[in-house]
């Protein structure tokens, strides 16, 4: 594999969640990746921590940040596109811990014209408040058995932390499950997403990375499935920027945009000052 990976983090404000994510990183199998955190407006413990964590794993880290003026996640994540000449890149969120081949997974799997879709297992908060840095970095926080000793009710959900790669493969094949661009667990060329002009500024929270890969796909692009594969655990936290109309604004501009075949955002990377 010759070109060059950034995995990129979404992150706002919550360290606590964003140390548990990076220790994930530190033991990746596949260590030959840039991480760049794209950073919504953070004050100065998330910094704090990434100097840290800098120093202590000596790891590849650039710290994308823009004032704090409201939720605009996506023109952070466009900042941080540009900030990378990676060829390669993996987007997911600094609440979500991979799994040790994460990244593994997404390099191995690229393929020219496609993105990769996976997604995550949403944790209670209960069972997040259990989960310490040392049981990332030992790697026991993705183990089934030691998730369900504490309180882990996943019902069939528990088969995305298998670990037969070819059942995972099976699975991820046999999935009724959409291949859509999921926003904590995808992947793509940068040169495709440059070709689409990045995520739409003018979206706010709410299925706002849904509409960036529905132009993937209509500029040629086809998801592949990796849920099983490329498993994630999802932090549990509040959402205060949740807001209803919003989400349902941004789903209607997801079926305009399927239905138009538009592929490049009207506020994207190049309405950038």
């Amino acid at each position: 594999m010759r070109y060059r990976t950034s995995v990129i983090l979404s992150t706002y404000n919550q360290p606590y969640h964003l140390e548990r994510v990076l220790w994930g990183y530190a033991r990746q199998s596949w260590q030959d990746f840039e991480l760049v955190v794209a950073d919504d407006g953070s004050g100065s413990e998330t910094r704090e921590l990434l100097d840290r964590w800098r120093r202590e794993t000596g790891l590849d880290l650039k710290h994308v940040w823009h004032e704090d003026r409201g939720f605009r996640k996506n023109e952070i994540l466009n900042r941080a596109i540009l900030a990378t000449d990676a060829d390669y890149l993996i987007f997911s969120d600094g609440d979500c811990v991979p799994r040790d081949n994460f990244v593994e997974v997404h390099v191995r799997h690229a393929a020219p014209g496609r993105f990769l879709s996976g997604g995550v297992l949403w944790l209670s908060q209960q069972l997040t408040d259990q989960i310490t840095v040392d049981d990332v970095r030992s790697g026991c926080a993705m183990e089934p058995s030691w998730l369900l000793r504490r309180g882990w009710r996943p019902r069939h959900r528990r088969l995305r932390l298998i670990r037969a790669p070819r059942l995972a493969a099976a699975l991820d094949f046999l999935t009724p499950t959409a291949a859509t661009w999921n926003g904590h667990n995808a992947s793509t060329w940068r040169r495709h997403l440059i070709d689409v002009n990045g995520y739409d500024m003018d979206l706010a929270y709410g299925n706002e990375d849904r509409a960036l890969g529905t132009r993937l796909q209509n500029s040629g692009l086809r998801g592949e499935c990796v849920r099983y594969r490329a498993p994630l655990l999802h932090l549990a936290h509040e959402r205060p920027y949740r807001d209803r109309s919003v989400i349902d604004r941004n789903r209607r501009v997801r079926k305009q945009l399927a239905r138009s075949g538009a592929v490049r955002a009207r506020l994207g990377i190049a309405e950038l000052g």
